[in-house]
């Protein structure tokens, strides 16, 4: 270890020499430990190993895993109030989940390690790539939770096997495939409990029907709906003082403590989506399959009728007054239309596996109406604008796995990626109508595309010890950038293309020298081109406050090594400790240069420690206890376009979160129990929104779900579940939802 690590220092130009101090040290002190607690590991257990994928690329034991590895599977969601893909994530040690509306927030997000934002973690649907190409986003609506077998979650940098966005880690969903015939029918309905301060009236429906015929084709189809009236999230907060005579303000502040008036609300927010899936499988022999799927997913978003909290003195509402318009008062409406095609097939020659994937994701709908600011746009109508965002992206991987005598599994292969986006901004006659589109006046598009090839050396050096190193180049490129400001000078432009490569090294070591015991560490270097929203895209809010692009950013890059140790105990017990650093480099975020514009720069250096301690008791089938907390200290080191921001947090990442809770079966009864603690985040970049419990602050907070479910007869199970029990009052920019219940039916056949 001592002298792999100068040498990948070397290779990457970037490693710190403390990274080999603290490497050292706490392999040392994982040992100590592991003689510590070895008596501990004598007892075998009876239940089998989950097997996963993500981490090698090839199956393998998950503790055998050469990284830290989380597993959720369909039983896992069954038995918890989960009603999105990432809701079932929001548990995980060194996940945050930034979900601020509940399941009406469109601006979603996921992060690890406090490697922010889910641009920066690879999103992988039955193996091809769900970011998408526009922003690098993922939807995580694309598919009915339902639909889920498992997800893995593998945490540390992959770029030496997946490439760019493989930063924090990569998140794999696997979905359902029938191994006979089975027929599921869902519907329930659910509201808050004081009708105002959660999703009021939500509605879900679910479908499902899936076959083997004569162990060779497997067809399933499924279709999902949820939709609710929801409630205010998004209020009128003005920095002027309503007029003399005007009743009903509340004086407040925003998030930095500067005095702001609040007057009012945009109304409840309302939304809806569905999903159709459709999948074929057909296994010619035991080596050799092929699988077909389809995804469609929609969405639609609006608000009802606003709220004037102002009266004037006869008692009559009150819309405006001075420069305050009712066009303040007035939020648009906006949805998308996706479609996901996949093919898989694999094969083996002899001892050679072979593996293909071919994905197509078209986003050809996706628009958002912004209303008007003037005195003609009204509750009744008047002008606005239109956003358009279609994307594409097509993906294809291959990979070869081939044992190599006796003590080596080699895994290589080559992968290809090609996106474009064409962002489009026209007028409305009338904001209420996105029909009414007249003229363009902003238009930015480009395209990009990556192409790579890796290789992986899985290494057995003892029996108990095993050694991976992978390498990985990628050749990532830009092109057709385009960006018109009609009517303004200097417009429009069109920007050369711009190419780059990134070498992306890993080695890890997993060591097992008692049967309950594992050992990992691990070293990588991942990387992630901007995308065409951060190069070429410019917008405005409807707070008023523009977000730029940038088309001179760099590929921003991390060395990241983690260390940790898994240790079973007594029987259905076990205890897991990891340590973290990431390192990054022209790390790409979104400077503060006034209150009403920000752009996007590549800082200079950023850092991201931490560590994630996990626990779990098993009790056989009928109870699982498992607590984790994690601790991220994240924080910009180097910044020369911003000095005033080096020692800040970065934004959108919570110092501490933790997880607590239990699942329970017996008999025809099952029931959850989940509490969940996540710290304060910023989202300026200074640090200065510092005040609490105001519109758009982001609160920590504590809160706890529960799920109660029944079997009634062998195929009809009943579920009762309540949403933030204790009613906590917190704001994630938006007012987060209060409690809520939801009753559920399910058949199945």
């Amino acid at each position: 270890m001592k002298r792999f690590l100068p040498l990948f220092k070397r290779i990457t130009h970037y490693a710190s020499p403390i990274t080999v101090v603290l490497l050292a040290f706490s392999l040392s002190s994982l040992t100590y430990s592991l003689l510590i607690t070895s008596a501990f590991a004598e007892e075998k257990t009876a239940s089998m190993e989950e097997i996963v994928v993500t981490a090698t690329r090839t199956e393998k034991e998950l503790a055998s895993a050469p990284g830290s590895v989380s597993v959720v599977t369909k039983e896992d969601i069954e038995k918890r109030n989960i009603k999105t893909v990432d809701d079932a994530l929001n548990t995980t040690a060194g996940i945050y989940q930034r979900r601020g509306k509940g399941i009406m927030d469109r601006m979603t997000s996921l992060s690890l390690r406090g490697i922010p934002d889910d641009t920066r973690t690879l999103f992988l649907l039955d193996g091809i790539a769900l970011n998408d190409a526009y922003s690098g986003g993922v939807s995580y609506d694309l598919l009915s939770v339902e639909d889920v077998e498992k997800i893995e979650v593998v945490k540390g940098p992959f770029s030496s096997l997946y490439g760019g966005y493989a930063m924090g880690g990569v998140v794999s969903i696997i979905t359902k495939m029938p191994e006979k015939r089975e027929f599921v029918f869902k519907t329930g309905y659910g509201s808050s409990f004081d009708r105002g301060d959660a999703m009021d009236d939500l509605r879900k429906f679910y479908l499902s029907y899936g076959d083997k015929f004569k162990d060779k084709l497997s067809l399933f189809v499924s279709y999902g709906y949820k939709a609710t009236n929801g409630y205010p999230t998004d209020f009128n907060v003005q920095s002027s003082k309503p007029t003399a005579g005007i009743t009903g303000w509340t004086q407040t502040t925003d998030n930095q403590g500067n005095t702001r008036y609040l007057i009012g609300d945009k109304g409840d927010n309302r939304w809806w989506d569905d999903q159709i899936t459709l999948k074929a499988g057909y296994d010619f022999t035991k080596e050799t399959k092929m699988n077909l799927s389809y995804m469609r997913n929609s969405y639609e978003y609006n608000y009802d009728e606003p709220h004037t909290y102002l009266k004037n003195a006869a008692g009559n509402e009150v819309w405006s007054y001075g420069s305050v318009k009712e066009s303040s008062f007035l939020s648009g409406s906006g949805g998308s239309l996706r479609n996901t095609y996949n093919i898989g097939f694999e094969t083996a020659f002899s001892s050679v596996k072979m593996k293909l994937s071919l994905g197509l994701m078209d986003r050809g709908k996706a628009w958002s109406v912004t209303r008007g600011t003037t005195v003609a746009t009204t509750r009744a109508g008047g002008p606005g604008t239109l956003t358009e965002t279609p994307s594409q992206s097509y993906n294809a991987d291959i990979q070869f796995t081939v044992p190599v005598f006796d003590r080596h599994i080699l895994t290589f292969g080559s992968t290809f990626r090609h996106g474009w986006a064409d962002s489009q901004e026209n007028g409305l006659t009338n904001w209420k109508d996105e029909t009414s589109k007249t003229t363009l006046s902003y238009q930015a598009k480009g395209k990009d595309k990556t192409y790579a090839l890796f290789v992986q050396d899985e290494i057995m050096i003892l029996k108990n010890l095993t050694a991976y190193i992978g390498f990985r180049q990628d050749w990532w490129e830009t092109y057709n950038g385009y960006v018109n400001q009609v009517g303004t000078a200097g417009y429009p432009k069109e920007y050369d293309s711009r190419n780059a490569s990134a070498f992306s090294p890993k080695a890890a070591i997993v060591y097992k020298p008692f049967e309950k015991t594992t050992l990992r560490t691990s070293i990588g270097k991942a990387f992630r081109p901007p995308t065409i929203y951060e190069l070429y895209r410019t917008w405005t809010a409807s707070s008023g406050t523009t977000y730029a692009g940038n088309p001179d950013l760099k590929p921003e890059t991390t060395i990241s090594w983690d260390a940790g140790i898994e240790q079973g105990l007594w029987r259905g017990a076990k205890v897991k400790a990891t340590y973290f650093e990431n390192y990054l480099k022209d790390l790409i975020y979104s400077k503060t240069v006034s209150s009403t514009l920000q752009e996007k720069i590549n800082a200079g250096k950023a850092e991201s420690k931490g560590v994630e301690l996990e626990a779990e008791q098993r009790f056989d089938k009928w109870l699982r206890l498992f607590a984790n907390y994690t601790y991220t200290d994240a924080k910009i080191n180097k910044n020369e376009a911003k000095p005033e921001t080096v020692g800040k947090r970065l934004t959108q990442v919570p110092e501490r979160m933790f997880n607590i809770g239990g699942d329970f079966e017996n008999g025809p009864f099952s029931a959850s129990l989940i509490g969940r603690y996540v710290g304060k985040r910023y989202s300026n970049d200074e640090n200065k929104d510092t005040v609490n419990n105001v519109y758009t602050s982001y609160d920590p907070y504590f809160t706890a779900d529960a799920k109660l479910s029944y079997k009634l007869t062998k195929n009809v199970i009943a579920s009762f579940s309540v949403d933030n029990i204790f009613d906590r009052d917190y704001w994630g920019y938006s007012k987060a939802p209060g409690r809520s219940w939801f009753g559920e039916i399910t058949l199945r056949f």
